[in-house]
C-alpha cells in the first residue's frame, strides 16, 4: 500500500492542520496546510502532463482501468480511514470506494464522438472535440471520494490533467486516494492538494486552470464562480438542495416508510440530494410522522467503525452547530420533534435523528438546506398547494413523489422545479445519466456522456470534397 505522502503535493512539513474524527471530537491526525503559492508549480507539471495524458487515448483508457483495480485493491484502508475523518458507517464508506473504483471503469470506456456535418456546401465539415488542460476539483466533506471521483474521471478521460483539492475537514482519504492512483497513472496526470482558505479561492482564480469544478454551498459556489471569472475559465458547479418529497393520498404508507426514511437519513442527512421536507395529505399527516418517528427513535445510532451503527455522527462541529440552530429556531416558533430534537450525550458530533410536526411553512428548516439529521413534515390540503410548496425555495436539485397510481405521480413529477424527480425512491443516479440542478442547485451537468463533453472543446475541420 503506499503511503499517503506518494505522488501528491506534500505541502511544507512544519506547515499542517487538524483533522478530527468526528466520532470522538477529538484530533487524530494532520494533513499538509498547503500554501496558495505552492498551487503555480502543482499547474505548471500538470501543464506538461497534459500534453502526453492528451496524446494516447488508447493508454489513458488503459490506465483508468487499472486505477480502478487500484482502488478495488485498496479498500479496506480507504474505507477505514474515511469513516475515520468523516463519521459516516464503515459498510458506505466502503460502498463509497466501490462506486469511486466503478465511476473510473465507466469513464475510461467513454470516448467523443467524431460528427461529420453535410449542409449542402461542397465542403466535408468534421466537429472533433479537444481536451481542456489542466482543470481544476473542489471537493466536499459529505463524499469526499465519491465526489472527487465523479470530476475526476470523466475530466481524465477526456484528456485532461487535474488538481484536485477536498475539504479540510475530510483530507486524509482523498490524500490515500491520490497515493494509489499515482501508482498507475503517470507523474502530475492528477495532483491532490490539502489546505485551508486561502487555497480553494487561489485554484479557482489560479490563470492556468481551464475548468473549475465545484460542489458545496451556494454562497461558496457564487465565489468560486467570481474566482474562475478572471480567467474566463469554465466552471461546473453542484451547489447543494432542499428537495421536497410529495406523498400523494393514495399511498401506502407502510410500504414506503423505510425508502422515505433512509432518502432523508442516509449519510446522517449529509447528502445534496437527500429528502430534506416532506409533504403530506392532511389526513395521513399523523400517519406518516408516527412511521418516520419511530423509525428515527429505533435506529442504531453511534460511531462508524461500529458494525452495528446504522447512522454516524454529523461530520464538523461548525454543521452541528447549524443543525441544532434551526431545530431550536424551528421548536421556538412551535414546531414539535415527535422524535430527537437535540443533542446526544457524551464525545462526538451526535445529533439524534430528528422528526419534527407543525411546523410553520417558512421556517429556516424547511425553507434553508439543514443538511443533517432533521426532517420536517408538513401537511397539505390539496396537491396545487403541495407542488406550490415544494417549488417554492431557490433550490432545485432534486424532488420525488411517492403514490399507488404511477401514472398520476409521474404527472406531479413533471411539474417540480428541479433537476431529477424521481417516483417511489429517492436519491439514486445511474452513471450513464445527466445530473444537474435549476435555479440556485448549480450550472452545469455532471454525469454520463454529458460529464465527458463537459470536460472538452469542439474543434471544426473544414476540407473540400473530392473532385
Amino acid at each position: 500500500m503506499p503511503t499517503p505522502e506518494a505522488g501528491i503535493v506534500s505541502g511544507r512539513k512544519a506547515v499542517r492542520f487538524p483533522v478530527v474524527d468526528p466520532a470522538t471530537g477529538e484530533t487524530f491526525d494532520e494533513a499538509p496546510d498547503q500554501q496558495p503559492g505552492e498551487l503555480d508549480d502543482v499547474v505548471a507539471r500538470a501543464r506538461r502532463a497534459w500534453h502526453g495524458w492528451r496524446a494516447d487515448p488508447v493508454a489513458r483508457t488503459a490506465a483508468l482501468r487499472g486505477a480502478a483495480d487500484a482502488v478495488e485493491a485498496a479498500d479496506d484502508d480507504l474505507a477505514r480511514l474515511l469513516t475515520r475523518e468523516q463519521g459516516k458507517p464503515l459498510a458506505e464508506s466502503y460502498a463509497e470506494v466501490a462506486r469511486t473504483a466503478a465511476r473510473l471503469r465507466h469513464f475510461a470506456d467513454l470516448a467523443p464522438r467524431t460528427r461529420r456535418i453535410d449542409d449542402g456546401r461542397p465542403v466535408h465539415s468534421e466537429i472533433r472535440w479537444r481536451p481542456l488542460g489542466p482543470v481544476a476539483a473542489i471537493v466536499p466533506w459529505n463524499f469526499p471520494l465519491q465526489l472527487a471521483a465523479a470530476k475526476f474521471a470523466p475530466a481524465l478521460a477526456a484528456g485532461n490533467t487535474m488538481v484536485l483539492k477536498p475539504s479540510p475537514f475530510t483530507p486524509l482519504a482523498t490524500r490515500l486516494l491520490g497515493s494509489v492512483l499515482a501508482t498507475v497513472l503517470p507523474e502530475d496526470v492528477l495532483t491532490v492538494v490539502t489546505g485551508r482558505e486561502p487555497l480553494g479561492a487561489r485554484l479557482a482564480s489560479h490563470p492556468g486552470i481551464q475548468h473549475v469544478t465545484f460542489t458545496g454551498s451556494v454562497p461558496t459556489g457564487r465565489a468560486v464562480a467570481a474566482a474562475a471569472a478572471g480567467s474566463l475559465a469554465r466552471v461546473t458547479l453542484e451547489l447543494g438542495g432542499n428537495d421536497a418529497a410529495v406523498l400523494l393520498d393514495d399511498v401506502d404508507v407502510d410500504r414506503i416508510a423505510d425508502r422515505l426514511f433512509w432518502a432523508a437519513f442516509r449519510n446522517c442527512g449529509q447528502v445534496c440530494m437527500a429528502v430534506k421536507r416532506v409533504y403530506v395529505p392532511a389526513r395521513l399527516h399523523a400517519e406518516v410522522v408516527e412511521a418516520l418517528a419511530q423509525r428515527a427513535k429505533t435506529v442504531a445510532v453511534g460511531p462508524g467503525l461500529d458494525p452495528e451503527t446504522r447512522l454516524g455522527p454529523v461530520n464538523n462541529a461548525q454543521q452541528l452547530a447549524r443543525v441544532e440552530q434551526l431545530t431550536e429556531r424551528a421548536l421556538a416558533d412551535g414546531a414539535r420533534a415527535a422524535s430527537g430534537g437535540h443533542r446526544l450525550d457524551g464525545p462526538g458530533y451526535f445529533f439524534a435523528p430528528t422528526i419534527l410536526t407543525d411546523v410553520p411553512p417558512d421556517s429556516p428548516v424547511v425553507t434553508e438546506e439543514q443538511f443533517g439529521p432533521v426532517l420536517p413534515v408538513l401537511p397539505y390540503r390539496s396537491l396545487d398547494e403541495a407542488v406550490d410548496a415544494a417549488n417554492g425555495t431557490g433550490f432545485g436539485l432534486g424532488g420525488s413523489v411517492w403514490g399507488t397510481d404511477l401514472d398520476r405521480a409521474e404527472a406531479v413529477a413533471d411539474r417540480l422545479e428541479c433537476g431529477t424527480a424521481w417516483i417511489n425512491h429517492h436519491a439514486e443516479l445511474s452513471l450513464a445519466q445527466p445530473f444537474a440542478g435549476v435555479k440556485d442547485s448549480g450550472v452545469g451537468v455532471a454525469g454520463g456522456p454529458w460529464g465527458l463533453y463537459g470536460n472538452l472543446r469542439p474543434f471544426v475541420v473544414h476540407r473540400p470534397r473530392e473532385a
